[in-house]
């Protein structure tokens, strides 16, 4: 898993000791948006591991070069019950940059490293999370494997080998 990941409006940074606990601790730094860390941030920050390329990392806007959400996946990969490595993929974004497929171009791109990888990945989205519903649609989440305790639908995204 590659540490750097950019995309044409994203950086994908990821999270070190110092921001994981500011994050966790709900702590506003500049060049953070108002509205980082959220709730789902900070619930990010407890699954951080140092060291660890899998873990969450900060969803900034090159343009503005302003922190406005986070992506990550819960953990390494590991095997599935059919021996696949896989594993789960989180993201969000403050309210005022939703709607620019911004969501869409982060996951897309922490994916692909994820296919380099020969990872299959799940999410897990509450059945009425329309806009998170259609960004793991895009990204090509084609199965579903039931869902979670919470009511929570849980997609799988094949590994697309090749990618």
């Amino acid at each position: 898993m590659v540490d750097g990941v950019t995309t044409a409006r994203l950086a994908l940074v990821l999270w070190d000791a110092e921001t994981a606990s500011a994050v966790r601790s709900g702590e506003r730094r500049p060049g953070w948006h108002p509205d980082f860390p959220r709730e789902d941030d900070r619930g990010a920050a407890t699954l951080w591991r140092d060291g660890d390329p899998w873990g969450p990392r900060s969803i900034v806007s090159l343009k503005r070069r302003l922190v406005i959400g986070s992506i990550g996946f819960f953990s390494p990969p590991e095997p599935a019950d059919d021996d696949l490595p896989e594993v789960e993929v989180g993201y969000g974004l403050v309210a005022e940059a939703r709607g620019y497929g911004l969501a869409t171009e982060a996951l897309g791109a922490l994916l692909a490293r994820a296919d380099a990888a020969g990872v299959r990945v799940r999410a897990s989205i509450a059945p009425d999370n329309a806009a998170s519903l259609r960004v793991a649609a895009k990204a090509g989440f084609t199965g579903v494997r039931g869902s979670t305790e919470d009511g929570e639908l849980v997609l799988v995204r094949p590994v697309r080998r090749g990618a």
